[in-house]
């Protein structure tokens, strides 16, 4: 791991492999530990390039909300794949890192090969509903501020977005929040107050003319993110969606031998080989 400057701050990055690239965005609450398991397969054949996002894990967490929006997010993702050396590559995200990677596709599509999007949206497209959010959204921030990181970590646990993750074993599980833990206050409010849904930017109507093959994944218990990724994929020309079976929100988490073998057999598809099989190992449910 590497803490590398862009644009005033620092984020934390881990590259590892060799290969086409594939950069892989963890969701809120998360970082970049949450893809160790799928990295580490996927390194055999590509350059993984894993990175905590702004206010999160060890990346920099500065105290103005408006430098985490979505737009910022975008740019510095971009200056880091400069700075790496890297033209274009594969952008692979889960939740609020799914929404970072389809606006970067859409935005700077020349910087984009193929897009991978677990349990992500493009955004809230009825203006009162998205105010409503940005204003939930915002309470939840001043929240987090008052009470801290585990009060918020208790209430985000107890969501039903994520009831599907007390099917995973008990070490995985405290892994896992050991991982949200580790996060800070002044970091989780201010990316709900720039990067949430209600803040970011809807992106809907840019994917009719989006070119590049793009994998929509979600899992079967997820109700909410299969509609919209089936959704989504019907929008784009090359757009594909999959739903993994026996999972919920954090799919790649709760199935990852399915995951794994999708995203391998995506992967594949895009180098024009018919690879059908998962990286050997991939098998059981685990967390990093």
């Amino acid at each position: 791991m590497a803490l590398v400057p862009v644009n005033g701050i620092k984020l934390n990055v881990e590259v590892q492999g060799q290969g086409a690239p594939v950069f892989m965005l963890h969701g809120f609450t998360g970082d970049s530990t949450t893809w160790h398991l799928l990295a580490g397969r996927l390194k055999e054949r590509y350059t993984t390039v894993l990175v905590d996002l702004i206010g999160h894990g060890e990346s920099d967490a500065p105290e103005e909300p408006e430098r985490y929006s979505m737009e910022w997010c975008v740019e510095d993702l971009l200056a880091l794949a400069i700075q790496l050396g890297i033209e274009q590559a594969v952008w692979m995200g889960y939740s609020m890192g799914g929404r970072a990677c389809l606006c970067l596709g859409v935005w700077a599509p020349e910087r984009c090969r193929a897009l991978v999007l677990e349990g992500a949206s493009g955004g809230i497209e009825n203006e009162d509903e998205r105010a409503r959010r940005r204003l939930a959204d915002g309470a939840l921030a001043r929240r987090i501020e008052d009470e801290g990181v585990e009060w918020f970590v208790d209430y985000w646990e107890s969501q039903q977005l994520f009831t599907s993750q007390a099917r995973l074993n008990e070490g995985a599980r405290l892994t896992l929040r050991r991982q949200r833990l580790g996060n800070r206050a002044t970091g989780l409010a201010n990316s709900l107050k720039g990067m949430g849904t209600g803040a970011q930017s809807c992106v809907y109507d840019k994917l009719k003319g989006f070119q590049k093959p793009a994998l929509f994944l979600a899992g079967e218990k997820d109700i909410k993110f299969v509609d919209v990724g089936r959704w989504m994929s019907g929008l784009m020309d090359k757009g594909k969606f999959e739903l993994i079976g026996d999972a919920g929100h954090c799919a790649h988490l709760e199935n990852p031998a399915e995951f794994e073998t999708l995203v391998w057999e995506f992967l594949g598809s895009i180098d024009g080989e018919a690879i059908s099989e998962p990286v050997p190992g991939a098998q059981g449910r685990s967390v990093v």
